[in-house]
């Protein structure tokens, strides 16, 4: 991946760049002169390891600060669960709706007195500022904040899970499942390369675009790619096969707020998931996974998406919740084990 694109946000913007100036102190910076959306890198990448250079391997030491709206915080936390670490790395969670002020930030107004009880702060920028009183850039989730001083140390979301599910295996629970095989990481990595640039950043690429062409070239890529993966997924229950991998979490970060917030939000709009046979049935039997379903708030993506404040600031328009979606469809039989010899769904190495 390149620098380019290591950096996170849950943030949206309708297409109506005509009518904003992109220079306004209101507004993210991040368009290239073509009209299209590019992330800002992010700032905190130092790894997680065991060398003198590598942020320590340490219970209790960390906190991972997540929104539930935002897809790129949710796949950290669904890898966190489903490997334990939930029992070594303590979690903050952020409102879905953006605090008005001056920059954009998220905020922990669901917290008693609107403080995180660990951190004692307000505002994730806090811990952002304090690891760098010079950071500029929007403050991210997730962000892995280390509690002996309170700092950001790593919000580089695109490894996040696999330091997880590597050099954090000595906090794995008993017969954790291994999301990231070392016979299948080649391929992984350039399966998750591929959905990183044309799905799961794809969708604000159209949602962020500034202009006709910049849109409609995201637009093309990110159906060409879901055309191709609903074709995979004819023959396979997992992307790769019979068990579920880090690729699968990453993709249902974007497939399980799809039909809910990127459709209409980010225009979207050729097809919705569930009109899709093989990714709809595909998306149901994750949700219906340990892990998956149960740290996924449909309630609060509609509300980030729909209803709160964006890159812009104070836009003064009106904004509408939508009604739906009917989260008892998530529960209906897909008949995905009929794909798979196994009756697992997680490769567990003896």
């Amino acid at each position: 991946m390149t620098k380019d694109n290591e950096e996170n946000s849950c943030q949206i913007t309708p297409n109506t760049s005509e009518s904003i100036d992109s220079q306004s102190p209101n507004m993210t910076k991040e368009f290239k002169t073509d009209g299209s959306f590019n992330r800002q890198q992010n700032r905190f990448t130092v790894p997680f390891g065991d060398h003198s250079d590598e942020l320590p391997i340490e219970a209790g030491r960390y906190r991972l600060i997540w929104c539930q709206a935002c897809p790129w915080a949710h796949r950290s936390v669904i890898v966190r669960n489903i490997l334990g670490l939930d029992k070594v790395i303590s979690l903050g969670m952020v409102s879905p709706i953006r605090p008005t002020l001056p920059h954009v930030d998220w905020e922990f107004s669901l917290d008693e007195g609107g403080v995180d009880p660990v951190l004692g702060i307000k505002y994730v920028s806090e811990v952002y500022k304090k690891a760098d009183p010079s950071y500029e850039g929007r403050p991210t989730v997730p962000v892995m904040v280390d509690l002996k001083n309170n700092q950001a140390v790593n919000n580089d979301y695109f490894k996040l899970t696999n330091y997880f599910e590597t050099v954090w295996a000595p906090f794995h629970k008993e017969n954790a499942p291994d999301l990231y095989p070392k016979t299948l990481r080649d391929e992984i990595d350039s399966l998750n390369d591929l959905i990183f640039h044309d799905i799961n950043n794809g969708v604000y690429k159209c949602g962020f675009a500034r202009s006709q062409e910049a849109y409609e070239e995201a637009y093309d890529r990110l159906f060409a790619r879901l055309d191709e993966l609903e074709q995979r997924l004819t023959t396979n229950r997992f992307l790769f096969g019979d068990f579920i991998t880090d690729s699968d979490v990453r993709l249902y970060a974007t497939l399980i707020r799809f039909d809910a917030a990127y459709f209409t939000a980010f225009n979207t709009n050729r097809n919705l998931i569930r009109e899709f046979p093989h990714l709809w049935g595909y998306l149901r039997d994750l949700y219906q996974t340990p892990g998956f379903g149960d740290t996924t708030d449909l309630e609060a993506i509609k509300l980030h998406y729909h209803v709160s404040i964006t890159i812009f600031q104070n836009k003064g328009d009106t904004k509408i919740l939508p009604k739906g979606p009917d989260v008892s469809i998530f529960h209906s039989e897909h008949n995905r084990h009929l794909l798979s010899k196994s009756k697992n769904k997680f490769l567990i190495n003896e």
